[in-house]
């Protein structure tokens, strides 16, 4: 989500010329979706205003290279009727994930992080991102040793009828799960974020 353009000033969805994002442009829609995200659960505002403060406190708070915390995306990626989900197994986590992860430089949105990034592990064009997020979540990582924290904000995505995945170097496999049978190793985030993102499509 962009916010308007006003008065003539480029709005942080706008390019400058040479196809270069505003300065600050992420970060701005980041405040913007987490300020009019309505959590459906209490932990998930608390963590909602927790997400919103490091934002106030970090201008590169969106960035990998702010530490030890920051902003990421995630898209569980769903097959065309909603009764699969696409896993990877993460290579350092050892369990069955989303697709996800850092924000870069030329990312206009959060949104547009989470298309990007689904779009690059499962190798499937034409992912429909489905209207989010659908939830967030506080995870430790090894970023910046001994350990950070993600601050995922979380989408779902379709895929095509007849989509293919393709597996990339980030993981070490890549398959289609029941959305109520995700095995283990896995963990509640993932399945709580893969049912969310069945009902959106199913009530959409």
């Amino acid at each position: 989500m962009s916010l308007p353009d006003r008065g003539g000033r480029s709005g942080p969805g706008d390019l400058l010329p040479g196809g270069d994002p505003p300065p600050g442009a992420l970060h701005a829609d980041a405040r913007a979706v987490l300020g009019a995200w309505h959590a459906p659960t209490g932990a998930e505002d608390a963590l909602r205003q927790e997400f919103l403060a490091h934002l106030h406190a970090h201008g590169d708070g969106m960035y990998r290279e702010c530490v030890p915390d920051h902003l990421t995306a995630t898209t569980a990626v769903l097959s065309h009727d909603g009764e699969r989900v696409l896993l990877t197994l993460h290579g350092k986590a050892g369990l069955w994930l989303p697709m996800g992860g850092h924000c870069e430089p030329g990312d206009l949105s959060l949104e547009a992080v989470a298309l990007r990034e689904a779009t690059e592990e499962s190798g499937i064009p034409g992912l429909r991102l489905l209207p989010g997020p659908l939830a967030l979540d506080r995870h430790r990582v090894w970023c910046h040793p001994p350990f950070s924290h993600h601050l995922d904000v979380e989408y779902g995505a379709v895929a095509p009828a007849g989509a293919e995945a393709v597996i990339s170097e980030e993981s070490l496999d890549l398959r289609w799960f029941p959305v109520d049978g995700i095995p283990d190793p896995s963990d509640e985030a993932t399945r709580r974020l893969a049912r969310r993102a069945r009902e959106a499509l199913l009530s959409g």
